[in-house]
């Protein structure tokens, strides 16, 4: 399967081509920015093409980034993905930032927790939390990140991932066994956006706004489903 992953939720542009059966990536860019998504997507997207040396119409799938993120880079990717697909009649997937950060330490199959958190301002994170294994422990949340670190005793120190990584871990109660490891990134790693775009189905994973809240509304105090465990 060859499919070409999209991603601009966050501060980076990012491409990517993958193939499945060779189980490498054809060709790969990302620039990170925290805006001109709108202008740099689509020359990238031609580069990234032209050194993987294949068409469009060569595509099985098309692979992009949800959110949470950015509500206008968000936008940039999911046009530009819808597009290609539409144009290539090929099928377009979705994947949420929040998996896509905890997707590389999930493939280790470790006993620590991966805890996902994305700045959200306001002192408020979007978080989710899966095992080592990637079962989902913590549903998707916007919470406070007081409300975040009341996580920490039910499973005990994760691996912190995702771009308020390190602001979590400046956080950390001193109480608190310290995290496991602390992996701050300012965007996903656009193969492994890939991996899950080969891994899911456009009726499993559709391609739409994956936002936690509304474009123009502000953080709650609390969040009435803030830490709801996942269902067994």
């Amino acid at each position: 399967m060859l499919i070409l992953a999209i991603d601009t939720a966050l501060d980076a542009c990012s491409a990517a081509v993958l193939d499945t059966r060779s189980t490498r990536l054809l060709a790969h860019e990302s620039q990170p920015m925290q805006r001109g998504h709108a202008e740099a997507l689509m020359p990238l997207i031609a580069r990234v093409m032209k050194q993987a040396a294949i068409a469009f119409a060569a595509l099985d799938r098309v692979a992009v980034t949800t959110g949470p993120g950015s509500f206008t880079g968000l936008r940039v990717g999911l046009s530009a993905a819808r597009g290609i697909a539409l144009a290539a009649h090929k099928p377009v997937v979705g994947l949420t930032t929040l998996t896509a950060f905890a997707a590389p330490y999930v493939s280790e199959r470790g006993a620590h927790p991966i805890m996902s958190v994305i700045d959200a301002r306001h002192d408020h994170v979007y978080l989710q939390v899966a095992s080592g294994g990637g079962t989902t422990l913590l549903h998707p949340d916007l919470v406070p990140i007081g409300t975040a670190l009341e996580a920490i005793p039910r499973f005990g120190p994760p691996i912190l991932v995702g771009n308020a990584a390190r602001l979590v871990a400046d956080r950390w109660p001193a109480d608190a066994p310290p995290p496991a490891r602390v992996e701050p990134r300012p965007a996903p790693d656009i193969g492994w956006v890939a991996w899950l775009g080969a891994a899911v189905t456009p009726e499993s994973a559709p391609a739409r706004p994956y936002y936690l809240r509304a474009p123009d509304a502000k953080p709650a105090a609390g969040s009435a489903s803030a830490l709801q465990p996942a269902a067994s």
